[in-house]
């Protein structure tokens, strides 16, 4: 099936099921937009047992066409459109295998998934909502200076947004509005982040010591930027939906958990988490490529999961058993991809096929110093294997 084949095949089957009322299948898998960090869109019952999610840097295009990521491309759908056709273009002359590279033009001689959201501002959506300052750079993702966060006395303060009034969000229904008065659907999923992600640009360091010494403050907090997130997304995928691009999943990067305790994402994060799982018909979570088994029980503890990845430290088994409805999907270290003999690589994916399967595999943020060759031996190998898993469960009935 074309990739504009399969994009069909997920709206139709959204549609079906919001105009039902059933929305059974609420299942993600990793999603890397071209030019964009990770993030998820919906299973459509497609995926290989064995799964690659491929993803490079904007440094690596960036080097490799002279793309420039700066501001104009996150806010520009005209400018991102016409990059991303070259940046696709390239991609699939590199790796003709990978079906989401291959061009697919409409009838009007649009490459339709190139008009799209997709990795506009990055990971930075809601701090840009937030206010805070986001750099741009021709070669990399954007980001918030460290250094530089709002007290503890402003966000102590804080109201619920009136986002109409907000400059940022109504830059993004500006965008919006391009993209539908252009090219008809307005496609792509916008990465929120999550609560402590969020948490983290907006109070920095201190929010760690909060927890500590002030937990109601940072309940204030939380509360405010679950509500927040949620109004964005609502309103963002209520503008899609209109269009006729049919969304309604929320996707949560907890990628510093590994910084607070079990207890303390019980305590903090987790009743967030499960917040916005209600408000969404397909929910999942990131969690980086850390070892996540010290949080496995409390994110069982969501009902409706429908993605969730790990590193290879996990106890991938156990995600398995806990997690048997949900895609699941390991984040591999891109430096072990590039710097790994090919048959100690050979070996770690056989590993998380075993144990982990049917799963994705996340090769992300590539950078320019890997080689093509080394993809590529990853593609097949991960190919052989899905034909393996495939015979074993054929055998099984």
């Amino acid at each position: 099936m074309t990739e504009a084949g399969k994009n069909r095949s997920i709206t139709n089957s959204l549609r079906e099921k919001e105009q039902t009322g059933r929305m059974e299948d609420y299942t993600l898998r990793n999603y890397i937009p071209i030019g964009g960090p990770a993030t998820r869109q919906p299973a459509d019952g497609t995926e290989s047992p064995f799964r690659v999610s491929l993803g490079f840097s904007p440094r690596w295009y960036h080097d490799r066409m002279g793309i420039d990521f700066s501001q104009r491309w996150h806010k520009d759908p005209v400018y991102r459109y016409e990059t991303l056709v070259q940046m696709k273009t390239l991609l699939h002359d590199r790796f003709p295998q990978v079906e989401a590279f291959c061009p697919v033009v409409n009838e009007q001689g649009i490459e339709e998934s190139c008009a799209t959201l997709d990795g506009a501002y990055g990971a930075m959506l809601i701090a840009e909502i937030y206010g805070l300052e986001v750099h741009y750079y021709p070669d990399n993702w954007p980001s918030t200076d460290t250094s530089c966060h709002f007290t503890r006395e402003e966000l102590e303060g804080l109201e619920p947004f009136r986002l109409e009034e907000n400059r940022a969000f109504r830059e993004l229904m500006g965008q919006m509005d391009c993209i539908a008065e252009r090219w008809g659907k307005i496609s792509g999923y916008l990465n929120y982040q999550g609560v402590l992600n969020n948490a983290l640009r907006l109070r920095g360091q201190d929010i760690f010591l909060d927890m500590y010494d002030d937990p109601e403050f940072v309940h204030h907090l939380f509360r405010h930027i679950t509500e927040t997130m949620i109004a964005v997304a609502k309103a963002v995928q209520k503008r899609q939906r209109e269009s006729g691009f049919f969304i309604d999943l929320f996707s949560c990067s907890n990628c510093v958990m590994n910084m607070i305790s079990a207890e303390m994402y019980e305590e903090f994060v987790l009743p967030y988490d499960q917040q916005i799982s209600r408000e969404f018909s397909r929910f999942g979570i990131h969690t980086c490529n850390w070892n996540a088994t010290p949080y496995i029980d409390s994110l069982s503890r969501i009902s409706k999961m429908g993605y969730i990845d790990m590193g290879m430290d996990t106890d991938m088994e156990r995600m398995r058993r806990v997690f048997p409805h949900a895609r699941r999907a390991v984040l591999y270290s891109p430096v072990r991809a590039e710097t790994l003999p090919a048959e100690e690589i050979r070996k770690d994916m056989k590993k998380i096929a075993d144990e982990l399967a049917p799963c994705d595999f996340v090769l992300a943020d590539l950078e320019t110093t890997m080689s093509d060759e080394r993809v590529r031996e990853i593609l097949d190998e991960a190919q052989r294997l899905s034909g393996e898993l495939e015979n074993r469960m054929e055998e099984k009935g």
